[in-house]
């Protein structure tokens, strides 16, 4: 049996650890509020760019700019979007397994498969098993649109060089405070969806200036936004995932000081127990 020294040691070490954990969820729910008003203000913005979008490509005949071109697929890029710090449970984790498994279902359809990280816990995943295209760590602690729009960059060039001829987004889509979902979005060739039969008489629309210098604005800032919402609901699903851990981490703890305290009392009690023998005995000894 342990001593009742290192038990007190352990019921004190875990007591610390729980302080940290209650400090850190709370934390993480101040955020989380602030992260989650900036997903829902962003979501709307993004679905209206997308039905802007979808409108003018329903009276598109060709490809009118280098961003709808559908070239032979040989060379993907896969931009994976996580965290740069842990203790958030699975959120990291399952995410960049999506991206790993991923990758080796694809490695027979593309030529090559290039990996670009926004977050250091995806690229230290993911480096030691495939070449890191590019990496961008430290984005996140304060996600701004500027940072969106250098990355959106960074993407629309490669690709109009024909670095890459896909390029598809893995996020985890914030949903609930215990609950993200593992998202993987096609951002280049933009492929706006299909329109929804309708029985209404479609409205023709005159554009002004033309199209395809509609096109010019609205395709590199649809990519943009793409990536500014993606960064906005992995930021809310960090928070959410990382309070839920921490919340069940301060359980685990109070269930262990519990047990432990438990173990402590019942090695005192055997102590004294003992001690009480010793001098019982000590005392019939003399008497004999």
């Amino acid at each position: 049996m342990a001593s009742l020294k290192s038990i007190k040691k352990r019921i004190v070490s875990v007591k610390n650890t729980r302080q940290i954990t209650k400090a850190m969820k709370m934390v993480s729910a101040a955020k989380l509020r602030r992260a989650q008003e900036n997903v829902v203000a962003a979501r709307p913005y993004a679905k209206k760019l997308g039905e802007v979008l979808q409108s003018l490509s329903a009276n598109i005949e060709g490809d009118l700019h280098p961003l709808l071109e559908k070239r032979d697929a040989k060379k993907l890029l896969l931009i994976v979007i996580t965290s740069d710090r842990g203790l958030c449970g699975g959120f990291n984790t399952n995410l960049c397994k999506a991206a790993d498994r991923y990758i080796k279902e694809n490695a027979s359809t593309y030529e090559q498969i290039s990996v670009m990280t926004v977050g250091r816990k995806g690229y230290e995943f993911l480096k030691s098993r495939y070449t890191v295209y590019k990496n961008f760590a430290n984005v996140l602690a304060k996600p701004n649109y500027q940072t969106a729009a250098m990355l959106a960059q960074e993407v629309i060039d490669g690709f109009v060089a024909e670095e890459y001829d896909k390029v598809e987004l893995l996020y985890n889509s914030f949903r609930t405070v215990m609950t993200q979902d593992i998202t993987f979005e096609q951002m280049l060739p933009v492929a706006p969806e299909a329109a929804v039969a309708s029985d209404e008489t479609p409205v023709e629309f005159i554009y002004e200036p033309s199209v395809s210098e509609l096109l010019a604005e609205i395709l590199p800032k649809n990519i943009e936004v793409q990536i500014f919402k993606a960064m906005l609901e992995t930021v809310a699903g960090e928070h959410g995932a990382r309070m839920t851990a921490m919340d069940s981490a301060s359980k685990n703890a109070n269930e262990m000081i519990g047990k432990l305290t438990l173990q402590y009392n019942r090695a005192r009690q055997a102590a004294i127990t003992t001690e009480l023998m010793e001098i019982i005995s000590g005392s019939e000894s003399i008497k004999g």
